[in-house]
């Protein structure tokens, strides 16, 4: 069974063609069976289907003896099979929850191959214990605990093989928690009988490192090598023998596709936990990591068995680098800025000019695609670069913004067409080159010329950040939707009427398994009550809703 590149990779094998497509694929599509094939893999699925894209590339003639079993609307060969040689390729990824059919289709191909289940949660449990009490043979461990899920997990299953004579667990406050964070987190740890944890500041540290960094990458590994020399300083403090501790870290799978740590993965973005400091220690045998060979949905399993309250297993995730990946930051101009902008406003200028398709009709061709821009609503671009992930290869590029032709009035409820924005953004993504993202315009303050601002990470726009993410957080929480979303991310962009104003982006997701995520859908009320909240501070000038699945965007935007 080979699955995307996989698909792929089977096809070239055995002497079919794997070209670029004329458009890219990301996101939802429906699957339609093909020319009345018979898939043993579709058994009892009910077609069309909707499954979940991630490709630019794609199968373009058949190797002898294979047949399509199902298309979509942009990728002919979605679904081959050859059951003479018991070979079965699938373009779209059947393990994401966007994919509903996805396990059914699994345990068809486990049907058809004679397979039985022999999956144990208590199974996986018991063999990552035994691999700490293994790598850990005669050595204690110091564990950098944000206080996210990943690292309370990690810190408790720790615990749990080692005993707290051999855990400590170093909560570094970077000056990139969001409001109050690490004293609450403090609290929390102790309420769980912990004891074996210590908090070091080292705000002035960390701010100090990412001063005048524009560069997302350089930003990270700046956050990272600190992280690497606060523990050093800590142990040379608490006299630790550096020859009887090792580090760990709740490092998850898709940690290390994203920074290109598996064989043929592209770097997507280096994350705080692959930076140089730690490879080094890694290639030296000194980094433990538990969590290493799971998703966020495993994880939170496992913190469920081990007795964490749902108040730490169902937080939102939380990154080492904090808001200090929230913070984009400019010099205020960039090299080669102004002919990219001019490039991608005329590409989605050509796009947007397009005929409309009348609802429910067929495209045709790649060549009938448009961008379906909601009623209302014309295209822009923001002069603000963000990270994507598109056929997966990094890309960092504008995004596009939905403005209103006519802004909404102070206290008025906006209308918003989820479903026509999720097509538009997906329309967008896969046709235009260029577009990893697509925001709506939530408001702008009357009179404010924005343009780009030379801003940075510091403790000011940190700061702006926390009350803004305070105020998201707060209401998702009263409203009752803080458990209905993966997690909320508040990205501050410097792109404002003057200086020490921003802009603020609004990107809450839902996702299991983090490779893969759909921006949320808030109520209208919820949404509403947000941004008169946000725009009572003061200091923005703009507030942006992120309406991007992942792919072709990643959660957050460095």
């Amino acid at each position: 069974l080979g699955l995307c590149y996989g698909h792929q990779l089977m096809a070239r094998h055995y002497g079919g063609t794997v070209e670029p497509g004329e458009v890219g694929e990301f996101g939802i599509a429906q699957m339609k069976q093909a020319n009345d094939a018979a898939c043993p893999l579709f058994r009892g699925i009910e077609l069309p289907a909707q499954v979940w894209m991630s490709h630019q590339d794609a199968v373009t003639s058949l190797p002898a003896g294979f047949c399509t079993a199902a298309s979509t609307g942009d990728c002919v060969n979605a679904a081959i099979q050859c059951l003479e040689k018991r070979r079965f390729g699938l373009q779209f990824h059947v393990e994401v929850k966007d994919t509903p059919c996805g396990n059914s289709i699994l345990e068809n191909f486990a049907r058809f191959c004679g397979m039985e289940k022999n999956w144990d949660q208590d199974a996986v449990f018991d063999h990552i214990v035994a691999g700490i009490r293994r790598e850990a043979a005669g050595k204690k461990v110091l564990l950098f605990l944000s206080g996210g899920v990943d690292s309370t997990v990690a810190f408790a299953l720790l615990n749990q093989a080692l005993g707290q004579e051999r855990v400590l667990g170093l909560h570094i406050d970077n000056g990139f928690m969001r409001k109050n964070e690490s004293s609450i987190i403090s609290r929390r740890y102790r309420r769980l009988g912990f004891t074996n944890f210590v908090v070091e500041d080292a705000s002035e540290r960390f701010l100090a490192a990412v001063a005048g960094i524009s560069d997302p990458q350089d930003k990270r590994r700046a956050v990272g090598e600190t992280f690497i020399a606060v523990r050093d300083a800590v142990a040379a403090r608490l006299n630790m023998d550096e020859s009887q501790w090792l580090l760990a870290q709740g490092t998850l799978y898709p940690d290390i596709i994203e920074s290109g740590g598996t064989e043929n993965a592209r770097v997507i973005k280096t994350h705080h936990n692959r930076v140089a400091g730690i490879q080094a220690l890694l290639a030296r045998g000194l980094i433990i990591e538990p969590l290493k060979d799971l998703y966020k949905d495993e994880v939170r399993l496992l913190g469920a068995k081990l007795g964490l309250s749902s108040e730490l297993v169902q937080r939102h995730p939380f990154p080492g680098p904090g808001l200090s990946i929230n913070v984009l930051c400019s010099t205020g101009s960039a090299p080669g800025d102004a002919a990219d902008l001019e490039r991608l406003r005329a590409a989605l200028t050509a796009n947007a000019a397009l005929p409309r398709l009348a609802p429910g009709a067929e495209i045709a061709s790649p060549a009938d695609r448009r961008s379906d821009i909601p009623a209302g609503f014309r295209l822009n671009v923001l002069p603000v670069r963000s990270v994507g992930v598109q056929g997966d290869f990094r890309t960092y590029t504008f995004p596009a913004v939905l403005t209103p032709v006519v802004r909404t009035a102070a206290g008025e409820a906006p209308v918003l067409d989820w479903d026509a924005l999720e097509c538009c953004s997906a329309a967008l993504t896969n046709a235009v080159k260029g577009v990893n993202r697509v925001v709506l315009e939530l408001w702008c303050r009357n009179g404010a010329v924005l343009r780009l601002q030379k801003g940075f990470c510091d403790k000011a726009r940190l700061d702006q950040t926390r009350e803004v993410d305070a105020v998201v957080l707060e209401e998702l929480k009263r409203t009752g939707w803080y458990s209905r979303i993966f997690q909320h991310l508040t990205i501050n962009l410097p792109w404002a009427g003057q200086a020490d104003h921003c802009a603020m982006v609004l990107r809450p997701v839902v996702s299991e398994d983090v490779m893969t995520a759909r921006f949320a859908r808030l109520d209208t009320e919820v949404l509403t009550a947000i941004r008169d909240k946000i725009t009572a501070l003061g200091f923005v000038d703009a507030l942006y809703y992120d309406v991007t699945n992942k792919p072709p965007a990643t959660f957050g935007w460095e």
